[in-house]
């Protein structure tokens, strides 16, 4: 897509996207700095992110351990599916969207023996059909889902799909990619082994690495499982504790982004309080979007808070392209659908933006629409096609 005319001023657009994600100033700040990676003052910070992220996920580091590794979100998947899955063991992944799909394709190119239970897009996850599947299918090694599927914006339940894997004997691990940090989690409470999340989501630090939220004791029991030497989940672990290192280069500027980040999150009531701000932005937007005429993929009760599919105009004047490029120039950046049966757009309400940051874009989006003669019927308060 094209970027658009570019902003005058220092300020830079607002991404209304799952991320990367608007961040603060200061969480900007915190990389104009140079630190070696044996530095003692960066392997204590290190150690205080590790710390953090554990008590975020609502348990001890007597039972959890957190295992940041470079690279995007999808790196951090991929050494959870290359290094827990016994040499002989099946996965099975629930999918409802194109994330789901990833891990399954991850795991296919890994040459893991890989059960897919699909689900529409449009539906949240089937408990029960999960249970039936793993008590068919028996000896399932490790079950994954996706928590928030960004495809669409869907939550799936993963409390319940936590208990049934625990019930069937199987590992449990939960792609938290848009979740983690915006939504309470229980690792223990969800019987989760494996937890993965990204710097540059819902925490609001900056892209360069993601990190895995481990169950020690299903840890423990991989050494030697892995099949890739810089995805290997264990050695990764056991470096950090060993001597508070990396095994390879760590993207420094980003960790100590991602602190100031974590303290951020702290000083705004921590989960509950950001969770509080993402769903004032979200329902702000809905109302607003409503109230023009646009229409939500996902029907209210399966919707999140994270990031909404809203479907194209059914008016031939409306061309993305065109409606994404007009509203970049305003200094407001969407993302594109990824919905396989329908024709969608999606809008992110997370990030370092607020409810005016939001009547802001909507502002925009009425501009727009007038702009490109874009003719929309408004709906009523709470009615959706």
């Amino acid at each position: 897509m094209k970027s658009g005319t570019p902003l005058s001023g220092w300020k830079d657009r607002v991404l209304f996207t799952p991320g990367p994600l608007t961040t603060s100033r200061p969480v900007k700040q915190a990389m104009l700095r140079d630190l070696g990676s044996r530095d003692h003052e960066f392997i204590a910070v290190v150690h205080d992110v590790r710390r953090r992220l554990v008590a975020l996920g609502q348990t001890t580091q007597k039972q959890y351990t957190a295992i940041p590794m470079q690279g995007s979100g999808t790196f951090a998947l991929e050494a959870v599916v290359s290094s827990v899955v016994p040499p002989d063991g099946k996965l099975m992944v629930v999918i409802n969207g194109a994330y789901g799909r990833r891990i399954a394709r991850i795991a296919s190119v890994l040459g893991i023996e890989t059960i897919a239970v699909e689900f529409p897009e449009n539906c949240c996850v089937d408990v029960e059909e999960v249970q039936r599947q793993l008590d068919a299918h028996g000896n399932v090694a490790l079950l994954a889902v996706v928590h928030c599927e960004t495809t669409t914006g869907i939550i799936n339940p993963i409390e319940p799909i936590g208990a049934a894997a625990n019930a069937a004997g199987a590992k449990y691990f939960v792609d938290a990619m848009s979740s983690f940090g915006a939504i309470p989690i229980s690792l223990p409470g969800c019987h989760i082994d494996y937890l993965v999340s990204s710097a540059n989501k819902c925490i609001e630090g900056v892209p360069g690495f993601a990190f895995v939220l481990a169950r020690l004791a299903s840890l423990k029991d991989t050494n030697g499982y892995a099949c890739s030497l810089s995805l290997d989940l264990y050695d990764q672990w056991a470096g950090l504790e060993r001597n508070g290192q990396f095994r390879f280069t760590p993207p420094t500027h980003a960790i100590l982004a991602f602190h100031q980040a974590l303290l951020e999150l702290e000083t705004e009531g921590g989960v509950a309080g950001r969770a509080a701000r993402y769903q004032a932005n979200y329902e702000t937007l809905v109302a607003g979007m409503r109230h023009m005429g646009f229409t939500e993929y996902l029907a209210p009760q399966d919707q999140g808070y994270i990031i909404t599919s809203f479907r194209y105009p059914d008016d031939p004047a409306f061309d993305f392209e065109r409606f994404y490029d007009a509203l970049n120039a305003r200094g407001y950046v969407i993302y594109p659908g990824k919905v396989t049966d329908a024709d969608c757009f999606r809008i992110g309400n997370i990030g370092r933006i607020f409810e005016s940051d939001v009547q802001d874009l909507l502002g925009a989006v009425k501009d727009v629409v007038q702009e490109c003669g874009i003719k929309l019927k408004p709906q009523e308060a709470g009615a959706r096609q």
